[in-house]
Order: C-alpha cells, then sequence, then structure tokens
C-alpha cells in the first residue's frame, strides 16, 4: 500500500511557469525533480552537473539574482522564478562585460566552472558595484576550479569594477585566501578569443 502511494506520488506531474533568460516557459515536472536536472533536460547546457551536492558551483544560476546552486533546489521551487543561465548573460552575439574580462584577463581554460564563476560574479557585482579584492575571493569561495586557478578570474571581476578599471595597488597574489587545495594556475591558454568565446559562454554538454 504504501509503495503505491509513493510511486502515484513519483509519477504524478506538476506544471510550473517561470521565466528563463527572459523567456516564459512552461514546464511538466515531476514533484521531485532537481532544478538543475529540469534546465539541462530543457536544452541549457551550460548549466553543468558537478558535485551534486552543492559544493563546486558549477550549477550555479541565478533566481532572483540571487546565485544559487541548482543542484539543491527543487524545481518546483522556480515557480514564478526568473532564472538567468549562462545562455542568458550575453546579448546576441555581444559577450557580456564581466565575460569579456573573462577573455581579456586569462580566466578561462576548460570552461568547465566558467558559466558558475561568471553567474556568481554577476550576482556580486549586481550587490557590490565596487567589491573589494576580500569579496570576490569570498564569492570564489563556492567555485571549484582545478585548472585556470583563481589569480586571472580575480583580476577579471575586479576589472569590471569601476574603481578598478583606472588603476589597480598591485597583481593578485596566486592563490591566497583560497579554499585549501585550490589550484592557482596563471590561466594564461584561456586568453586565446577564439577558443575562450565559446568558453565564456559555454553552452557544451
Amino acid at each position: 500500500m504504501e509503495s503505491n502511494r509513493q510511486s502515484t506520488i513519483e509519477n504524478r506531474q506538476l506544471k510550473i511557469r517561470l521565466r528563463v533568460n527572459g523567456e516564459s516557459k512552461r514546464w511538466a515536472i515531476a514533484p521531485g525533480d532537481l532544478l538543475l536536472d529540469v534546465l539541462r533536460r530543457e536544452g541549457y547546457y551550460g548549466v553543468k552537473r558537478g558535485c551534486e551536492t552543492g559544493d563546486c558551483g558549477a550549477c550555479t544560476v541565478l533566481a532572483n539574482g540571487k546565485a544559487i546552486n541548482s543542484c539543491l533546489m527543487f524545481a518546483a521551487q522556480a515557480e514564478g522564478c526568473e532564472i538567468l543561465t549562462i545562455e542568458g548573460v550575453a546579448q546576441g552575439d555581444a559577450l557580456d562585460p564581466l565575460q569579456e574580462a573573462f577573455l581579456e584577463h586569462g580566466a578561462v581554460q576548460c570552461g568547465f566552472c566558467t558559466p558558475g564563476m561568471v553567474l556568481n560574479a554577476k550576482a556580486l557585482l549586481a550587490r557590490r558595484p565596487s567589491p573589494t579584492e576580500e569579496a570576490v575571493r569570498d564569492m570564489l569561495g563556492g567555485n571549484y576550479c582545478r585548472c585556470t586557478g583563481y589569480r586571472k578570474v580575480i583580476e577579471a571581476v575586479l576589472a569590471v569594477a569601476p574603481p578598478f578599471r583606472a588603476a589597480r595597488a598591485g597583481p593578485v597574489a596566486a592563490g591566497a585566501g583560497l579554499k585549501p587545495g585550490a589550484t592557482a594556475a596563471n590561466g594564461s591558454g584561456g586568453a586565446h578569443k577564439k577558443r575562450g568565446a565559446r568558453r565564456a559562454g559555454a553552452a557544451t554538454r
């Protein structure tokens, strides 16, 4: 009896309405579907499947402007929300200034973690248009990167903030203040725009 009831719950579909990257959507979901799974099922492959425990930040999206781990959010909780994925950051062929900064500063390499970093950085800059270096480092504590490292990412985010466009106090110390085990590679390979332009707005599977 209990197993039949559980099966009925799992097979029941819900209808949710939300906006994704400015477009109205109405999706049929199961009660236990995670937002990560639904977004990828609907073709938003820039939302990466990583640790699935909310630690790596690869699945980050913005929900009503707030950075969230989509692997920890039920899709049903997104009812009525405005969701932004990496696919919606650029305006047509024009990259967002933050994406441009990632390319110019060599902050992109394999690209897997880049969407989450870009979206976390956008949320930070929306709250604090002129963040301190410490605030940027704190923000990046929710994103793991094993190849590009963090020094170039920090420089890219600070470069978008007005006070740092004119002059910065000096080069960012590699790896300082980051999570234990995080790498601090210089990420110079990501400066090539032909490869990087795809990765800064990554929608790969």
